[in-house]
């Protein structure tokens, strides 16, 4: 009887009863799949408002902020279009490109875009006119690379992803926004300068840092150095509050020497 039982089983599996909840489960890990921090941003060649555009490598020895919205015609996305558009030559000075996607065709986007720049107005932003490039990704290709498609959330509408891309191609941080609610675009700004400003510098940056504060000195890799630290500490530069935890000054005309146009 329970060689018969095995017998059976292994009919079952083999005739792929139980193949489509493999499927099921394999097309939802393909679409939420997504890059890391650290790995090469995902290569690829669209059509855009821009015209076509081969990603990343156009936008070589830049900074590139590729962002995804749900849908045009939104309330919340044009929101954040207008303020993504008014901020544009705030980028621009620091290097880097803008770059927005959604799951819709080029002629929707020119005419909400056309729409945001005739009619839309919010807080003091008006006559906004949005001239980053604005990705068509109706098969939805983009957006599965970069797994910016979360069933759980909508299998049709891409979430709100921001991916930061650094000069040498390589994802550097990643930001997820819900349907409902709008990015924070100062914090966008504010961790793209602080990220430059740890590149140029090679420091950290302690919680909410702005330019001109104090930044954070890495750990040192030795007894010996941290030793030498705690004892030197408030001598020079260096203010340790413990041998891990040091700080010093960084001037905001340095940061902004430094990022602006990195």
């Amino acid at each position: 009887m329970k060689i018969l039982s095995s017998l059976l089983l292994a009919v079952f599996l083999l005739s792929g009863i139980t193949a489509p909840a493999f499927a099921e489960e394999t097309a939802q890990a393909a679409v939420t799949h997504m890059p890391l921090i650290g790995d090469d941003a995902p290569a690829f060649t669209v059509e855009t408002t821009q015209g076509t555009i081969n990603f990343p490598s156009d936008y070589k020895g830049k900074w590139i902020i590729l962002f995804s919205h749900p849908a045009d015609f939104t309330p919340v996305c044009t929101t954040e279009f207008m303020t993504f558009a008014t901020m544009m030559p705030e980028f621009e000075a620091l290097n880097t490109q803008l770059v927005g996607l959604s799951i819709d065709s080029k002629y929707s986007h020119i005419a909400w875009l056309r729409t945001i720049r005739e009619k839309a107005e919010y807080k003091d932003m008006k006559d906004v006119e949005v001239t980053f490039p604005l990705i068509e990704d109706i098969k939805m290709d983009v957006a599965k690379k970069y797994g910016m498609l979360q069933p759980t959330a909508s299998n049709t509408q891409a979430v709100r992803a921001v991916f930061f891309i650094d000069p040498n191609a390589k994802i550097r941080a990643i930001l997820y926004y819900p349907l409902s609610n709008g990015r924070n675009f100062d914090e966008i700004k504010r961790l793209l300068i602080a990220m430059q400003t740890s590149d140029a510098f090679r420091v950290a940056t302690p919680a909410d840092w702005r330019p001109g504060e104090d930044v954070i000195v890495p750990p040192p890799g030795s007894c010996g150095t941290a030793k030498e630290r705690m004892e030197t500490s408030g001598q020079g530069e260096v203010d340790c509050k413990d041998w891990f935890l040091c700080f010093k000054k960084l001037p905001r005309t340095e940061v902004e020497q430094a990022v602006n146009k990195r």
